[in-house]
This record gives structure tokens, sequence and C-alpha cells, in this order.
């Protein structure tokens, strides 16, 4: 069999437009199409309710912790990358 190859990282600068709440919810429904929920989550509502449960950096821990295989995000916000 051959088949074209499938990108398996995603880089997101958190700083830039991509980087808003809205921006990232929508990356989790694509990588959750394309790869599929992470074990142990019933749907991918579950996952968006823990996105919203808290703040901002909770919604990219979120992110991180079920995807983090495939995303690696990028941003010069020290309380980001001190969490």
């Amino acid at each position: 069999m051959i088949r074209e190859s499938i990108p398996r990282e995603f880089v997101v600068n958190l700083d830039g437009p991509k980087g808003n709440a809205f921006q990232l919810m929508g990356l989790v429904k694509g990588l959750a199409w394309r790869y599929g929920l992470p074990d142990g989550i019933m749907t991918f509502d579950d996952i968006i309710e823990e996105m919203k449960s808290s703040d901002y950096t909770n919604l990219v821990k979120t992110i991180d912790k079920y995807f983090g295989e495939y995303v690696i995000f990028e941003t010069a916000n020290k309380e980001l990358l001190n969490a």
C-alpha cells in the first residue's frame, strides 16, 4: 500500500490569532476527528467542558494533556511557560 504521509504535529503560536480560546477549541475538534478521542474520554464535549472549567491556562493545559503528542505550543507568556 502506498499512501500520502500524514503530518502528526501542529505548532500553534499562542500569542497570535490562532491562540485565542475559540480557535483552540476548533483545533481540538479537528484533532479529535482526525486522531480520535483519547482513552477514557466519552465525548468531544467532555474535553470542551474540561477546557472551559477554568481560565485560559487551564484550557491550554487541557489540550496539552489530551493532544500533546500532536500539538506544540509556542509563547512568550511567562505565566503559561511556568504553568
